[in-house]
């Protein structure tokens, strides 16, 4: 199955047969000092920089995040997205829960973007399914609802389902739905991860859609999380997952890496551009 998108010049598939697709996480100030400071400062020079290395440490997507406490965040969202449009070729992630936020910058984002995200709840659904099926643009689906995030595979299974069913209500494909079946940090539950695995594997089996996850989640609050999250995104790949929001200074060779080595890229073509390339750039 194939989601496909497209930037300012540059398409890009999310396919559930081909190699995985990596979304630059790192245009989000959770967590982010200097970002955060800059977008409070007007600094979009900071923002395009962040955007243009990403795309040269290998971000197939970049994610857009604006959500700074206490500011317009719609309008906040289109200047930014404006700035993405002008500055990167590949396509954009439109992230934001703010459904002002999405609806006003969506017209600005150039070619066929993916919004993160719409999610189980009947409010999200009926707000934002509308809004992915007028711009055409395809949409990450996450398995939680009113109850929050469940802690069992069924019941992520179910979500799954749900948020599948009431988009081909809306005439959009299962192949524009993107299904994230959310991973926790395992430093407050050690079986987390694995219930997410597991979900993986039974959301690939029963609906054929692309898995996406948020890969650097699962390490928070534990020391070296550079290692859990090498680890976990392979585990994510193997199991079934296609596209992952993370870090590509880090995580964007482990990636290729583990294509390489379930068999998703012939005579490893991937795998050693992408090493010289990032060769290219510490000469």
């Amino acid at each position: 199955m194939q989601t496909k998108l497209a930037g300012r010049r540059k398409t890009h598939i999310i396919d559930t047969e081909g190699p995985g697709t990596l979304i630059g996480e790192k245009i989000n100030p959770t967590g982010n000092k200097k970002l955060s400071a800059a977008l409070q400062a007007d600094d979009y020079e900071f923002v395009r920089q962040l955007a243009m290395d990403q795309v040269a440490a290998g971000a197939d997507i970049l994610d857009v995040n604006v959500g700074v406490p206490g500011f317009d965040e719609p309008q906040l969202m289109k200047t930014i997205v404006q700035i993405m449009a002008e500055t990167v070729e590949v396509p954009l992630c439109l992230d934001s829960p703010n459904f002002e936020a999405l609806k006003a910058a969506l017209p600005l984002a150039p070619g066929r973007p993916l919004v993160n995200s719409v999610n189980a709840e009947e409010t999200s659904l009926e707000k934002i399914l509308p809004l992915i099926k007028e711009r055409d643009c395809a949409v990450i689906g996450l398995t939680i609802d009113e109850n929050g995030i469940p802690k069992d595979v069924d019941t992520r299974l179910r979500l799954a389902g749900k948020i599948l069913e009431r988009a081909a209500r809306f005439g959009i494909g299962a192949e524009d739905v993107i299904i994230d079946p959310l991973v926790l940090a395992v430093s407050t539950d050690h079986e987390t991860a694995s219930i997410t695995l597991q979900a993986i594997e039974r959301i690939r089996a029963e609906f054929g859609v692309s898995i996406n996850l948020g890969a650097s989640n699962v390490s928070f609050g534990l020391p070296e999380r550079h290692t859990l999250n090498q680890s976990f995104l392979a585990l994510a790949v193997a199991a079934g997952a296609n596209c992952l929001i993370s870090d590509p200074f880090k995580l964007s060779m482990t990636l290729r890496a583990t294509d390489l080595l379930l068999g998703r890229d012939p005579f490893s073509a991937r795998y050693i551009g992408h090493f010289r390339a990032m060769q290219g750039t510490k000469s």
